[in-house]
């Protein structure tokens, strides 16, 4: 009879055991961690000079060089892995100071050729801020959702953020205003 017991027990600690291992398992296929989960913040250029209208690479304005400066506060902390911009000049400063706070390199880019599958599989696990225009941000934001959601930002309108977010099965978004 005390073998019986024993046997018992040893068959009793088998089970308890293999469910503690079944049950870690299976936790750690249904948690999406942080080297699935990408997020891309996308914002339009700060306020641009002007006073010329025939000037189509205006530099910012006082406005608008605080107002990137303000940027660069928002994103101090968030663990930026890259910082893209297009190659005007206000695109540029706009990046600029957030590039220099995350000790990064303004990458350049062209919107109709940006945002491809090979772009997403690259940045997987990264947090990444893409600096645009009025109407390539939204553009952009669609390509990474892969809809039509957003249409292009009302011509005055600087304060704007998306974010969009892709995890292992899922690509979520939000847009904010950021004063």
């Amino acid at each position: 009879m005390n073998i019986q017991k024993k046997i018992k027990t040893i068959l009793l600690l088998l089970v308890i055991s293999t469910l503690f291992i079944s049950c870690k398992d299976t936790s750690k296929t249904n948690f999406d961690d942080t080297e699935h989960t990408s997020v891309f913040y996308l914002i339009r250029h700060a306020e641009k000079d002007r006073s010329d209208s025939t000037n189509k690479n205006p530099f910012l304005t006082t406005q608008g060089i605080e107002r990137a400066k303000k940027w660069a506060v928002f994103f101090k902390n968030k663990k930026i892995d890259a910082v893209y911009s297009t190659n005007y000049k206000r695109t540029r400063q706009t990046a600029l100071p957030i590039a220099k706070n995350n000790n990064l390199e303004i990458i350049s880019y062209t919107p109709k050729k940006f945002i491809t599958e090979e772009f997403i599989q690259n940045n997987k696990g990264k947090h990444i801020v893409i600096v645009g225009h009025s109407n390539t941000t939204p553009q952009l934001v669609n390509r990474l959702l892969g809809e039509k959601k957003y249409e292009d930002i009302p011509d005055g309108d600087n304060n704007d953020l998306f974010i969009v977010t892709h995890t292992k099965n899922t690509v979520m978004s939000k847009r904010e205003k950021v004063h």
